[in-house]
């Protein structure tokens, strides 16, 4: 199957003002690309390329004062098979984890499992190790953080998540990875596109969405507590500990987000 993935964004800036974007996708599905992702500016400004610690691609570029259009659009190849499976994968003790893992077990910025090290045992210790156990987190989280754009605070923490109980899907992936990480289990953050296919309609407006990976028998699985349900046609961005190691824009100046626009068809 073939994905038309994409974005549109326009920005209003007062003052020539650094911005760092990371909005391509993911080196392991470079090799699925048919068409490039090229981020293409308008005006036209000199850009440039890096990749961070946890190598995502990031885009540097000064944008000049005024409006500036930033978009890309491309062609990404997928099995168009719904996320995989593993219930037979099983937890890791953490004196066998690599240590590239170790970091996903600490508290970070947004995932603050330092504050929830109780709720969790209290609430999952009785579950099996391994994919059930990540599987009951996820089942919990869905049903109790209620989605709603409404809700969207980008300050949000996972324990004022819990606490509140509403969101937005980097919320629902913020509660669990916390969740995890205070079960030893490494987990980490994720950005990306996420199509409809196979979701009755009426279909929501293109947005990018988040999910968490952990590490279960010796490899990385993906999770999606905001939808809970295997589905088709996801494209990894970026990972990292939490939404603040993956904000898809970092400006460093006033700006207007005067439009947003995603595609994932």
């Amino acid at each position: 199957m073939d994905l038309r993935v994409g974005y549109e964004l326009q920005y209003a800036f007062p003052q020539p003002t650094p911005v760092i974007q990371m909005l391509s996708v993911h080196f392991t599905r470079v090799s699925d690309l048919s068409m490039p992702d090229h981020v293409l500016v308008n005006p036209s400004v000199p850009i440039s390329g890096y990749r961070d610690g946890y190598g995502n691609w990031c885009t540097r570029l000064l944008a000049p004062e005024g409006v500036i259009r930033i978009t890309a659009d491309s062609i990404v190849r997928d099995s168009g098979l719904p996320d995989p499976v593993f219930p037979d994968a099983m937890q890791v003790p953490v004196e066998h984890l690599p240590e590239e893992a170790l970091v996903f077990l600490l508290p970070s910025r947004f995932c603050d499992s330092d504050r929830l090290l109780d709720l969790p045992w209290s609430q999952f210790g009785n579950t099996m190790p391994g994919w059930s156990r990540v599987q009951a987190v996820c089942d919990f989280v869905h049903n109790h953080i209620t989605f709603g754009y409404e809700h969207t605070r980008v300050t949000r923490t996972a324990s004022e998540g819990y606490q509140e109980g509403v969101g937005v899907c980097r919320d629902y992936a913020h509660l669990a990875v916390a969740f995890c990480r205070a079960l030893n289990i490494p987990a980490r953050y994720c950005t990306g596109y996420l199509s409809d296919i196979g979701t009755p309609p009426p279909m929501p407006p293109g947005d990018f969405a988040a999910w968490f990976e952990v590490y279960l028998g010796g490899e990385w699985h993906m999770f999606d507590p905001r939808n809970n349900t295997p589905r088709i046609g996801r494209v990894l961005i970026a990972r990292g500990r939490d939404a603040a190691d993956v904000a898809i824009a970092t400006t460093f100046g006033p700006n207007t987000l005067q439009s947003f626009k995603v595609w994932t068809e």
